[in-house]
């Protein structure tokens, strides 16, 4: 882990005893193999009743964990922006290199001869970190809507779900959002618009929803009377709403693994993976033995 002290700086007991809390809550969930952007942290405490659910407070706990992270007292991995990322080209050092990481990553298309074709959909890019591992362990491709899904994203995934039809499997997308007036309508829009484009799509909605709500009691934020759909959402839900990253982690990734299961064939993925489990047996024995392969083909492995 991390911890670097680029300042000094003096805290209050009061922050000091939030530090710690935040400190507590973070190494239990990077115990289990999550990172937090700082609005799921904030969650945490307000679901534990530390803080009360106000901007104020979330911008107090934001501007206390940043002066905590530059002091030295809490972990720069604990935290994360899922929204900024450096991309780039990967790089080898050598042919061995490259070897080892094929056989390291070597997957063969398991979904291809499902009955079901199951993509995992979430409002928000800061919660895909959360999915991820999740849809990497069950080997399903997942996409962060960003609120509405554009057009031309829409469009191009509709016709990704024509090739699946025409593959012979049934599509399903599995999506997550906010209860919120527009959050809860993103559903609705994502089966509406697969439809205008001729995609025949399962949509199943499985957070952020009203049983779930009531059995886990996140933190209520006033519906946006702004918002174009709140005279809807208040006559049917009331005046609260809610957001997904307020959700344990934890949660969210059993939600995620339950659904998946429930449109997959056990027995054929079974059958699928052992077949690419001996692929990948075959393809570390070359790269374990590289430097003979290279021999025999003449290849300097200098």
């Amino acid at each position: 882990m991390t911890r670097i002290a680029y300042v000094g700086k003096r805290f209050s007991q009061a922050s000091l005893d939030l530090i710690a809390t935040a400190e507590s809550i973070c190494r239990d969930y990077a115990a289990q193999g999550f990172d937090l952007t700082l609005r799921q942290l904030y969650y945490q405490f307000v679901a534990r009743d530390y803080i009360a659910n106000k901007q104020t407070e979330y911008k107090r706990l934001g501007g206390i964990v940043n002066d905590a992270r530059l002091a030295g007292l809490l972990d720069w991995d604990y935290i994360v922006d899922r929204t900024r990322n450096l991309r780039g080209l990967s790089h080898w050092d050598n042919p061995e290199s490259v070897i080892q990481s094929a056989a390291y990553g070597y997957r063969t298309e398991r979904w291809a001869n499902q009955p079901h074709r199951v993509e995992v959909w979430i409002e928000k890019d800061a919660l895909v970190g959360v999915i991820s591992q999740v849809c990497q362990r069950n080997d399903v491709n997942y996409f962060s809507c960003r609120g509405y899904t554009s057009q031309s994203e829409l469009w191009g995934a509709a016709q990704r779900m024509i090739r699946y039809e025409q593959a012979g499997q049934k599509p399903v997308i599995i999506h997550l959002g906010d209860h919120d007036p527009s959050g809860v309508d993103m559903t609705r829009d994502i089966e509406d618009r697969m439809a205008l484009f001729g995609a025949d799509v399962t949509v199943q909605r499985i957070a952020l929803n009203m049983d779930q709500v009531e059995a886990h009691r996140p933190p209520p934020n006033p519906a946006k009377l702004t918002d174009s759909r709140a005279t809807a959402y208040i006559r049917e839900h009331g005046r609260s709403s809610w957001e997904l990253d307020a959700l344990e982690p934890t949660l969210l990734d059993q939600l995620i693994e339950d659904e998946i299961w429930a449109w997959r064939d056990a027995g054929l993925w079974e059958q699928e993976t052992q077949a690419m489990e001996r692929e990948r047996t075959l393809l570390r024995g070359v790269a374990d033995r590289w430097s003979e392969v290279a021999e025999l083909i003449g290849g300097d492995t200098r």
